[in-house]
């Protein structure tokens, strides 16, 4: 029996993929408007094939309307997925997976049962935090085996990433968790490899920090182009990638290694902070991920004064795309929402956006005096100028409309 603790992308995905492969899971999640969606099949976010998944496994291997204290005390291991945000230094707060942990072991499950932490959390997290943390709230009688378990999934491709992973990564520092764990994952037929806690942590921001170094020295890379000038950026970038080393289908590494408006999302931005305070925390100051966080900022802040330099403040300025990707509603740290606030900030006060999937989660997350349009015609129609900021399929299908007025092609897509 497995407890899947936050049902986000991350909660919800586990979840499913170990009720598809035969396991009981039982979900939990404190947001009661979440699991009222849920129970009527529907995903709070978008992300293909888990509303399929979700109303043939609910009710089936999948509970939701279990107690808590009967989950805990019926399963073997306990996911915890709960998020670890950034902090205003850039470290990882932990707040909310101490307390689910905590809330685990004051159950009092007094049979052995493995607490899995899927959160990204940095290196040394549990070996220096919550190791000491268990030892302290768990009672004197308790058996509670601790193991670290990253996910390696990219929003868009999250159930194929699951049921099919390329690698299956486990910090894990007692047999009994390895066993477990062992029997958890062996269905899925995928390498599993077993490492200390730390190393476990490290692997997952050493995936997403070199993404996200990679996106930034693509866009440091347009900087000096554009200064240099009469250089074809979008050509130079695709001729790059015709070398046979870059292939690979879907969302090839290539994709990261392209000029655009800056990474965002939930994972890049967050775990390239928190690894990069971390490291000083461990007295360690960092040339490569600072810089990378730099020119985050910078690309940003280049491609406003672009506009600045070539439109005026009373121009109607259309944007396409406001999730952070294409193929996702996620608007967490896009760049779309730091370049419309700079935007905003310059005295740009006449914008209207428009995304496929996004107008309505951006809306409710960022509160800007924006206008939001229903369709990508709509837009156009509404706009003297428009900023391509996410390289959805739909603006590429529509270069031509599109081209009709001035365009800011951020993302070198058209």
């Amino acid at each position: 029996m497995i407890t899947v603790i936050g049902l986000g992308f991350v909660g919800l995905t586990t979840a499913l993929g170990f009720s598809k492969k035969g396991f009981k899971v039982y979900g939990i999640d404190i947001d009661e408007n979440k699991l009222a969606k849920l129970k009527a099949h529907e995903v709070p976010f978008y992300e293909p094939h888990l509303d399929v998944v979700l109303a043939e496994q609910l009710g089936v291997n999948f509970i939701l309307d279990a107690d808590f204290n009967d989950a805990i005390n019926d399963s073997q291991a306990v996911f915890v997925c709960v998020g670890t945000p950034s902090q205003p230094d850039g470290s990882a707060d932990l707040t909310y997976l101490l307390k689910a942990i905590e809330g685990v072991l004051a159950v009092g499950n007094k049979n052995f049962q493995t607490i899995i932490v899927k959160s990204t959390v940095p290196p040394s997290t549990i070996s220096r935090q919550v190791v000491p943390f268990v030892k302290e709230k768990s009672a004197a009688d308790q058996q509670v085996g601790l193991a670290s378990n990253p996910e390696f999934l990219r929003e868009g491709y999250s159930w194929e990433d699951f049921i099919e992973p390329d690698r299956v990564v486990i910090g894990v520092e007692d047999e009994r968790s390895k066993e477990i764990l062992n029997r958890i994952y062996s269905p899925f037929n995928a390498p599993i490899h077993y490492v200390t806690f730390n190393t476990a942590e490290f692997i997952k921001y050493l995936s997403n920090t070199l993404l996200s170094t990679m996106i930034s020295y693509s866009n440091e890379m347009s900087m000096v182009a554009d200064h240099i000038g009469n250089i074809d950026i979008p050509s130079a970038f695709k001729i790059l990638h015709e070398d046979k080393r870059w292939a690979g289908n879907p969302a090839s590494m290539s994709g990261y290694v392209y000029p655009g408006c800056g990474y965002g999302g939930y994972c890049l931005p967050k775990d390239t902070s928190a690894l990069d305070s971390i490291a000083e925390a461990h007295g360690y100051k960092t040339k490569m991920l600072s810089a990378n966080l730099e020119v985050n900022e910078d690309i940003k802040n280049f491609l406003v004064n672009k506009v600045k330099s070539e439109l005026d403040t009373s121009e109607r300025i259309g944007i396409l795309g406001l999730s952070f990707k294409k193929g996702s509603d996620d608007v967490r740290l896009s760049p779309t929402k730091d370049i419309i606030q700079r935007l905003l900030d310059g005295g740009f006060n006449n914008l209207v956006a428009y995304d496929p999937l996004a107008n309505k989660t951006f809306a409710e997350e960022y509160n800007f005096p924006i206008e939001y349009a229903g369709s990508l015609n709509e837009l156009v129609d509404q706009s003297g100028a428009l900023l391509l900021l996410t390289a959805w399929d739909e603006f590429k299908d529509n270069a031509d409309l599109i081209k009709q007025k001035k365009l800011f092609d951020f993302r070198y897509a058209l």
